[in-house]
C-alpha cells in the first residue's frame, strides 16, 4: 500500500530558494511517496503516513530510516528535551501521533515507539565518496545562512582531485547561489559545459592555446557546479547523471589530442617520443585507467577505488585526470613550451595507470584473501578529528551556533 506524506508547520524560510515543503516533496518523490495530504484528516484507511515538521531540515537518510520502520516517531534534543519531529504511523494513530505532535510530546504513546538520530547509523556514500553522521537542524531566518553552507558542504565529494577540492569550493558556492535564484537548472549549467568543451577543443586545434585554456577552466569550473546545483535543489535526475558524466568521460582524450594538433612544434625531451605516439600513450592509459575503476567498482568492491584505502584517497587528488593534467599544461604552457606539457601529460598518465594496476592486483589478492573489500571510509568516525585523512577527506561534524 502507498505511503502518504503530511508536510506542516513551513517556516516560509527558503534554503537555496526552496520551501521546506517542495525539498521534501521532491526526496521523497524520489523515494517513492507520491501522495501529499493537506489535512491529515484526508488520509485514506489502512495507508501508513510521514508526519514531517518542515520548520526542521533533515538528512535524506531521516526519511529513508522512517520509511522502513512504521510506528516511530523521531525526537530531536531542543530547549533541554526532546522534540518530536517526525513520525510514519498507520493510519488508525495519524491523528493521535500529530495532536501529540503539536503538543510536543510522544513518548508515551500506546503501539508507538521513539528514535532518535544516535539509532540511524552513520553511512557511507559511494556517490559522495565520504561518511557522515544523519542530522536535524531547526530551520529560521537566523540560520539560514549556515544552513545553506551546510547543504553546500554536503554535496561536495569528500575524494576528489586537488583543484574541485580546494580552488572550486567558494566561488562554486557564489555560483550555485546564483543559479539557484535564477531558476538556472543543473541541465542547463551542463549544456554550456558541453559547448565550452567543444569551443575548447576547437581553439586548441587552431593552436589558441591561451583562449584554450580560459575556457577549459571555466568549463572545469561549471563541472563542479551543475552537481553542487542539482544536490542543493535536489533536482539530480538519472538522464543528468547520464549527461554530465558522459561528457566528462570523453572529453578530456580529444582535448589532449587537439592541443597536439595545435602545437607549433614537437621537441620533447624524450628524443624518441612522436607526436602520435604521445597521443596513443594517452588514450591507451586513459582508458585502462577508467576500466581498472570500473572492474574494481563493479567485480570488486562495489565502490570507488579511491575510497579503498587512504593512499588512494591521497593518490585521487592527484591521479591523470583532466584536472590535474590541465594544471600540466597550463604550467607548460606559461613557460613557453607547451609541447612538454603535453609529454608530460603522457608520462604522468603512465605512471597514474601503472599505481592503478598495482592497487586492483592487490584488491584482487585480498579479496581473494578475505572475502571482501572495505572503504576506510565505511570503517571510521567522522566526529573522530585526530588523523589527516579524515579531516582532509571527510567534513566537520554538522554543527549550528
Amino acid at each position: 500500500m502507498s505511503v502518504y506524506a503530511y508536510i506542516v508547520n513551513d517556516p516560509n524560510v527558503r534554503l537555496w530558494n526552496l520551501t521546506s515543503r517542495t525539498r521534501y516533496q521532491r526526496i521523497l518523490n524520489r523515494m517513492g511517496v507520491q501522495n501529499f495530504l493537506d489535512n491529515i484528516n484526508e488520509l485514506p484507511s489502512n495507508h501508513p503516513v510521514l508526519i514531517i515538521r518542515g520548520d526542521f531540515l533533515y538528512d535524506e537518510r531521516v526519511f529513508s530510516y522512517l520509511l522502513k520502520h512504521p510506528n516511530v516517531v523521531l525526537e530531536v534534543q531542543a530547549g533541554g528535551g526532546l522534540l518530536p519531529v517526525a513520525a510514519h504511523v498507520d493510519s488508525s494513530l495519524a491523528s493521535s501521533t500529530w495532536c501529540a505532535m503539536q503538543q510536543e510530546r510522544t513518548g508515551k504513546m500506546a503501539n508507538l515507539q521513539s528514535v532518535s538520530l544516535r539509532d540511524l547509523s552513520i553511512s557511507f556514500s559511494n556517490e559522495l565518496r565520504k561518511s557522515d553522521h544523519p542530522y536535524v537542524f531547526p530551520i529560521c531566518e537566523d540560520n539560514r545562512m549556515a544552513l545553506e553552507e551546510h547543504l553546500f558542504t554536503g554535496s561536495y565529494k569528500g575524494v576528489t582531485d586537488l583543484v574541485t577540492k580546494f580552488l572550486w569550493p567558494v566561488p562554486a558556492k557564489w555560483a550555485t547561489r546564483l543559479c539557484a535564484l535564477w531558476g538556472i537548472s543543473p541541465n542547463q549549467v551542463t549544456s554550456l559545459s558541453l559547448m565550452l568543451v567543444i569551443a575548447v577543443g576547437i581553439l586548441f586545434g587552431y593552436g589558441l592555446l591561451f583562449w584554450g585554456l580560459v575556457l577549459g577552466w571555466v568549463m572545469t569550473f561549471l563541472d563542479t557546479v551543475d552537481g553542487k546545483l542539482a544536490r542543493v535543489t535536489v533536482t539530480s535526475s538519472k538522464w543528468g547523471n547520464i549527461f554530465d558524466h558522459g561528457i566528462d568521460l570523453i572529453h578530456p582524450p580529444l582535448w589532449y589530442l587537439a592541443w597536439g594538433v595545435g602545437l607549433p612544434a614537437f621537441a620533447p625531451a624524450l628524443s624518441w617520443l612522436t607526436l602520435e605516439m604521445t597521443f596513443g600513450i594517452i588514450l591507451i592509459g586513459y582508458i585502462v585507467g577508467r576500466m581498472v575503476e570500473g572492474i574494481f567498482q563493479w567485480w570488486l568492491g562495489g565502490f570507488v577505488i579511491f575510497c579503498w584505502k587512504p593512499l588512494d584517497s591521497y593518490f585521487r587528488l592527484i591521479t591523470a585526470r583532466r584536472n590535474p593534467n590541465l594544471i600540466l599544461l597550463t604550467g607548460s604552457f606559461l613557460l613557453g613550451r607547451p609541447d612538454l606539457g603535453l609529454e608530460a601529460v603522457a608520462v604522468w598518465t603512465v605512471g597514474s595507470t601503472i599505481i592503478l594496476l598495482t592497487r586492483l592486483l592487490m584488491a584482487v589478492w585480498e579479496k581473494v584473501t578475505t572475502g571482501s573489500l572495505t572503504s576506510w571510509l565505511a570503517e571510521i568516525d567522522p566526529l573522530n578529528r585526530n588523523s589527516l585523512e579524515v579531516r582532509l577527506f571527510t567534513n566537520p561534524p554538522a554543527t549550528l551556533k
